[in-house]
């Protein structure tokens, strides 16, 4: 039950980061066809990843209460593999600190 758990989690996280790069390339398009405004945009890409960062962190609160109400016990193992969340977690915030420098510069100009 633990292997399907954890498969489950981290498709969450790999889904979490595509949905995260459609929404910004959707906000792009609006922005480059003059839809919307490029102040516009950065609010709402701020938003997105605000309310993402909410559900991250509900979602870490109640797997932890899950484990805790079937008393499985966490194995060095299972640390590991939430180490690596983590981590990709942190990647996947550079990432868009990253692309909103790159987007906020670009509509600078």
């Amino acid at each position: 039950m633990e292997k399907e758990l954890k498969k489950f989690l981290y498709a969450g996280v790999d889904l979490a980061a595509a949905a995260y790069e459609k929404f910004q390339q959707s906000v792009q398009e609006l922005v480059a066809k003059g839809k919307i405004s490029a102040e516009e945009g950065k609010k709402m890409i701020d938003e997105f990843f605000e309310k993402s960062e909410e559900r991250k962190d509900e979602l870490e609160r109640k797997y932890k209460e899950f484990i805790e109400k079937l008393g499985l016990r966490k194995r060095k193992s299972d640390e590991e593999e939430l180490e690596a969340l983590r981590k990709k977690v942190a990647e996947l915030e550079a990432k868009l600190a990253k692309t909103k420098s790159t987007t906020t510069a670009a509509n600078a100009k």
